[in-house]
């Protein structure tokens, strides 16, 4: 599905880069600053897909290495709300968890990745993000070191 969501996006691209082409050589300096601005949109495109493809696989390889290893975090258990979400007590409690292990050892990308993964579940989603960008930090290292 994600391959045919990023080639629909870039034959959008393609053909709004050939627009904004168009625009350019016309010859009129108004479609040209038009023609510029409609080429900063591709542009921008291409560059939020490619962080988002980017992230996305990085998050990606470290829950299945986590799955591997056998620490994935099993939530089914845990007390939902009618949206789906973990009920706050729950969550918390969850949460207060891995924070010790994260706690016992901060520089792993283990612990960071299921401190991300809780903070996730507790509904503190900017957290999550800046954890699980330490966590992929720090597996990146640990692969690059071996």
């Amino acid at each position: 599905m994600i391959g045919i969501i990023v080639a629909a996006l870039a034959v959008y691209f393609v053909v709004l880069g050939r627009q904004a082409i168009s625009l350019m050589t016309d010859g009129n300096i108004g479609l040209l600053v038009m023609g510029i601005a409609v080429m900063v949109l591709p542009l921008l495109g291409v560059w939020l897909i490619y962080g988002t493809l980017r992230t996305t696989f990085d998050h990606d390889r470290l829950a299945r290495r986590i799955f591997e290893e056998g620490r994935t975090m099993d939530i089914s258990e845990l007390p939902k709300r009618p949206s789906g979400r973990v009920e706050r007590e729950a969550a918390d409690e969850l949460f207060a968890r891995y924070k010790l292990e994260w706690e016992a050892d901060p520089d792993s990308w283990r612990t960071n990745y299921q401190l991300a993964r809780a903070y996730d579940v507790a509904g503190d989603r900017s957290r999550a993000r800046e954890i699980m960008r330490r966590a992929v930090a720090l597996e990146s290292a640990e692969r690059a070191a071996r």
